[in-house]
């Protein structure tokens, strides 16, 4: 299709976004050959849309809002004073309305390749992309709301986690010390379930007793709090919950915000048993340094002879001047406390 020559390539100025959560951007608009084109104030094209796949979400009402057929989530909005392109845009999709082929033989063979095709998006695309949305609109209170339900799950097979009063207090101060990148993580000790260390949707991070009473230095527990931090922004926790509980729970929880306690506990057990992600040395080194902690009581911890750990014992960045103390001596020994002793 070739544009109307009465319109060729007449401009307008609009507010184009390119999702529902997106801010709205100043751009031009052009019509070119059978494409609405979007570019910045630089001329750096920002979206190519087909004029025959343009739809319009307001018909009748000013400002115009246009859209793609496809993703009414991106939008075009023209406003009253560019009624030349409105006008361009609104006949050009009556004139190819009107070109459109009669119902006949083609509308059967392409209602049956719309059926194969919506087929093959619901088993294939489908569950991707309704996970992706999920982790895009699931606010951080209703992610704090599921990891706290998976704690409570966790919590019937692992045992209460360790509430001494003292210990607790250390381990807060510990939480904020090392930060996660989005805030504050909440640190739970587990009595059982967890050997090392594992990371729930809303920052909870849960902490095996052995990591607080098994080591002479705090920097072994700190150095498993990073690479849970780390772990967490390689893969979204509530990713993995989402991608473990599959498709039904994934849109039982964009639809109604919550999810069974049959998928809870399915992941809460399956979680348990998951050995911890592995994380390259060089990122996981990267992120001691940026948390300062000592990289060598952790490469013991993880291999008694230092064998496996090698290269994060020669790299440790605070191998040669110690960064600041995480804790006092007292501090890591009511830590170490924090179970009852």
């Amino acid at each position: 299709m070739t544009a109307l020559k009465e319109y060729d390539r007449i401009e307008a100025t609009g507010l184009w976004r390119a999702t529902p959560e997106a801010q709205r951007r100043e751009v031009i608009v052009s019509i070119g050959e059978a494409t609405l084109t979007i570019t910045d104030h630089r001329d750096t094209a920002l979206a190519h849309w087909s004029i025959p796949a343009i739809s319009r979400a307001n018909p009748g009402k000013r400002p115009a809002v246009f859209h793609p057929d496809a993703d009414p989530g991106e939008t075009l909005e023209l406003p009253e004073d560019e009624a030349q392109m409105i006008e361009a845009i609104e006949k050009l999709r009556s004139t190819i309305e009107r070109s459109r082929p009669h119902p006949g033989r083609l509308r059967l063979y392409t209602g049956i390749a719309m059926l194969a095709l919506a087929a093959a998006i619901t088993l294939f695309w489908l569950p991707g992309a309704a996970r992706d949305h999920a982790l895009r609109v699931v606010p951080d209170v209703k992610r704090q709301e599921i990891g706290t339900a998976l704690l409570a799950r966790i919590s019937r097979v692992a045992g209460q986690p360790c509430d001494a009063a003292e210990g607790t207090r250390v381990l807060r101060s510990l939480g904020a010390r090392l930060p996660a990148p989005d805030g504050a993580a909440q640190l739970v000790v587990l009595r059982g379930g967890v050997s090392e260390a594992a990371h729930l949707p809303g920052g909870i991070i849960l902490i095996g007793r052995a990591l607080v009473e098994d080591y002479e230095e705090p920097d072994v527990v700190a150095a498993y709090i990073v690479a849970e931090h780390i772990a967490a922004q390689i893969r979204d926790p509530l990713r993995s919950l989402l991608d473990h509980a599959g498709f039904i729970a994934t849109f039982r929880l964009l639809t109604t915000g919550s999810m069974t306690g049959e998928t809870l506990d399915a992941y809460a057990e399956h979680l348990l048993t998951q050995p911890p992600r592995a994380i390259p040395d060089e990122t996981l080194l990267a992120g001691l340094e940026a948390w300062s902690v000592r990289a060598r009581p952790y490469a013991y911890a993880r291999d008694i002879t230092g064998e496996q750990t090698l290269a994060l014992i020669e790299a440790d960045p605070f191998a040669r001047a110690a960064p600041e103390p995480l804790m006092s001596d007292n501090d890591w020994l009511r830590l170490q406390a924090i179970c009852g002793g």
